[in-house]
């Protein structure tokens, strides 16, 4: 099969001998025809060194076996079993349930349905297998792949951190091959699913014909608070167990069998910034005892941070209208009208659905605020967060599913 370069060669001769034998010798065909040549080999040579496209090909959510549900009356019933907790601290923890959006349905891992909880680094193992294995065993299924076809892994959960790490944990697991790509995200809260998937995206530019695989989750029995500070007892109340596979591929057959197209993808930072820094903040309190602390500034940092990052990324994907209308209304507040509301642009415009961070009913009605969505709009947050709780980096693809 002839390349194109020299497909190309070929329609040239052909013509410049078609000129010869037609008597064309004007200089002007000749001119004509090799500009095309030149436009039609940049044009190849332009597209060939482009990416190709990335491609979202599956997913798969983890759902907790049956035993391990946690009703409202039996989380307070074991709680107030739990030395470490007084009185106030119970209370508080069953007023924050009550009001927290979580159904009876919700999941915690087995270690902490014992009293007092395990939190022994064999328990967090034990759960990241627990959780990890199978979402690994349905994505290969659903996909049709071997451990072998996978090129690169990546593991993010924020708190706990092995070594070896848990990607390490999975290649072994699966016998997966010795050239494979692999890294392990900490530390980076509920943000690390979409930083996985971007960090993905930015391999697969760069590595032709590859196959790369998310594994997001948040070990829970590795947090757990057993202290009396307000501020750390919500991760108690909030979080929840799960965790998701994600399957992205740049083959060329991953266009026919994927579910999504990666269009774009934007991060934007906020740690340099002390609101955002110490909005969810891991330290010991005053007697030693290490837990998260989520502070009165964290909807304010969230409010910040959404309104940093759809100002870039609506520069990228709203239509110029919505641009216009914006910047006109923000010229009028500063030169005309000082009290003027300030236009804020329509995403539905280019975005069909919305998978926010379900990590609290306060916190999602924030964000539909910035964005100007409805009630149908943040249903699936808010049915996720009422379904599964707060599963921290992994929330959105039970949202998307």
């Amino acid at each position: 099969m002839l390349s194109w370069p020299t497909f190309f060669a070929f329609i040239i001769v052909a013509f410049e001998t078609l000129f010869i034998l037609q008597q064309w010798r004007h200089p002007i065909f000749h001119f004509l025809l090799l500009s095309y040549f030149f436009f039609a080999i940049k044009t190849y040579f332009l597209k060939s060194k482009q990416p190709r496209p990335v491609y979202l090909v599956d997913f798969s959510c983890y759902k907790p076996p049956s035993k391990c549900k946690v009703p409202f009356s039996s989380f307070i019933h074991h709680a107030s079993m739990i030395e470490a907790f007084d009185t106030e601290s119970v209370e508080f923890m069953a007023k924050t349930l009550v009001s927290s959006g979580l159904s009876q349905e919700t999941y915690l891992p087995p270690a902490l349905h014992c009293i007092p909880p395990k939190t022994h680094h064999r328990e967090s193992i034990n759960e990241a297998q627990m959780v990890l294995f199978p979402v690994m065993d349905d994505l290969l299924s659903k996909t049709k792949l071997s451990p072998h076809d996978i090129d690169i892994l990546i593991v993010n959960c924020s708190g706990f951190c092995p070594s070896p790490s848990l990607s390490s944990i999975i290649i072994n697991k699966y016998s997966m091959k010795s050239d494979i790509k692999s890294y392990n995200l900490s530390g980076m809260g509920c943000s690390a699913g979409t930083i996985g998937v971007d960090l993905a995206q930015n391999l697969l530019k760069t590595h032709e014909n590859k196959t790369a695989i998310v594994l997001s989750t948040e070990i829970l029995s590795t947090g757990w608070y057993s202290g009396h500070e307000k501020p750390k007892l919500i991760l108690n109340c909030f979080f929840r167990m799960g965790g998701a596979g994600i399957l992205l591929s740049n083959k060329k057959q991953a266009e026919n069998t994927s579910k999504y197209k990666l269009i774009h993808s934007l991060r934007t930072q906020r740690a340099y910034d002390d609101t955002a820094y110490y909005a969810a903040y891991r330290e010991e309190d005053s007697r030693g005892i290490l837990g998260v602390t989520f502070n009165k500034d964290l909807l304010q940092a969230v409010s910040e941070t959404l309104r940093s990052h759809i100002t870039l990324l609506g520069s990228q994907i709203l239509p110029f209208t919505e641009q216009l209308f914006h910047v006109i209304s923000i010229l009028r507040k500063k030169l005309i009208d000082k009290s003027a509301e300030i236009y804020t642009p329509s995403f539905k415009t280019v975005v069909q659905h919305f998978c926010l961070p379900s990590s609290g009913k306060p916190l999602i009605r924030e964000l539909a605020k910035e964005l100007n969505l409805n009630g149908r709009d943040i249903e699936p947050a808010l049915m996720t967060l009422h379904r599964f709780g707060n599963q921290s980096s992994s929330s959105w693809w039970y949202e998307l599913g």
